[in-house]
């Protein structure tokens, strides 16, 4: 977009705590806020990106320069709502799409999102992969606010790390998401994703999905063939609540876990879970399948990587070929299985969609079907 008059009286910035100031425009909600600066390498996807919750409390800057091309509608959402903190870009285009219903613009500001464009995001991504990501203050609000201000507001933000932002995101009951199907599975919403409800009625099984705070018994009570923990925001240390119901879980019932579900039950298993410098953010990750030799693209979203070393009942099955992180582990002996990166994409590649019938497998062998 190449209003000067608009840019210039919609002038926005963001602060980060190093110091940095990336100046642009602002667009959706006229709103300021704190939150952590990321970088998403995807092409496309953007509506998707908005709507995964796994992004709560974070500025989510898209790599590739024109975003808003195919607009927004209601087919392409991932959850009930937007829960990241805002979106930075390098340049809004008006959508031109037979699918579109909505400009970005317009869609961000109806969920009360702000964002930014105009930023060199090339420079933003490459400080942010050299110094790592970073707290951040978004300024598009009308009110008057320095830089100086607002690079202080970024510091004095708590952070993600020992924060339980499932409990944000996640849904307020318990709910069905399908009725039919040969296996009955209890999935925790730690801020789950609607193509993973998708993957698992695809494949046969019933879903009942649980708010991230249930326990072992709200999970058991429901008679389940099967339980499944989902994606989700933030630090999974902070979900002590989580870890405990897992122990508890492990060995009853067959458990399936992608993302922070993955993190949670590394940790639940003794494993050690720690930062990633920049976090892995886009559609285009190679991981390796150790068990194949297979190299799958694969779409992820994480900050914390899970270190399983310590841990000798756990066995390795997936690797990130970029930077040697765990992907994917799975028990010895009961049947419990763990991926880091997102087999049922949404944005990005299906290559690692067979994870869903792998559950059901285990689920089927274990119910003697």
């Amino acid at each position: 977009m190449y209003n000067w008059k608009k840019q210039r009286e919609r002038a926005a910035f963001l602060a980060l705590a190093n110091g940095a100031v990336f100046r642009g425009w602002s667009f959706g909600a006229p709103v300021d806020t704190a939150g952590e600066a990321v970088f998403n390498t995807g092409m496309s996807g953007y509506q998707e990106i908005l709507t995964d919750p796994s992004y709560a409390g974070q500025f989510v800057t898209l790599t590739a320069p024109e975003i808003g091309n195919y607009g927004c509608n209601p087919q392409d959402v991932e959850s009930r709502g937007l829960f990241l903190n805002g979106l930075v870009i390098h340049e809004l285009n008006e959508p031109s799409n037979c699918r579109s219903e909505e400009s970005l613009s317009g869609y961000l500001k109806r969920n009360g999102k702000p964002g930014i464009a105009g930023i060199d995001t090339r420079s933003l991504t490459v400080m942010l992969r050299d110094e790592g990501s970073q707290k951040a203050y978004l300024h598009t609000a009308d009110e008057p606010l320095s830089e100086a201000e607002a690079v202080d507001r970024a510091r004095a933000w708590a952070g993600l790390d020992g924060q339980d932002y499932a409990a944000k995101v996640t849904a307020g009951k318990p709910y069905e998401w399908n009725r039919e199907g040969d296996f009955h599975v209890a999935a925790f919403d730690f801020g789950i994703k609607y193509n993973i409800l998708r993957g698992m009625a695809e494949n046969g099984m019933r879903v009942t999905v649980l708010p991230a705070a249930a326990t072992a018994a709200d999970a058991l009570a429901l008679k389940p063939d099967g339980v499944f923990l989902s994606n989700g925001p933030a630090d999974p240390a902070a979900l002590r609540y989580a870890i405990d119901a897992i122990r508890t879980l492990a060995g009853k019932v067959p458990l399936f876990g992608i993302c922070l579900g993955h993190q949670l039950f590394g940790l639940a298993s003794g494993a050690e879970c720690g930062r990633l410098k920049f976090g892995h953010h886009g559609c285009n990750h190679p991981v390796k399948d150790l068990s194949t030799g297979h190299v799958e693209i694969s779409s992820q979203n994480h900050g914390f990587c899970v270190d399983i070393d310590n841990v000798s009942d756990v066995v390795v099955t997936h690797v990130n070929l970029n930077d040697g992180t765990l992907e994917g582990f799975a028990h010895k002996t009961k049947p419990i299985l763990a991926v880091q990166h997102h087999p049922e994409a949404c944005p990005g590649p299906i290559d690692s969609q067979y994870f869903f019938a792998r559950f059901r497998g285990m689920v089927r062998d274990a119910v003697g079907f």
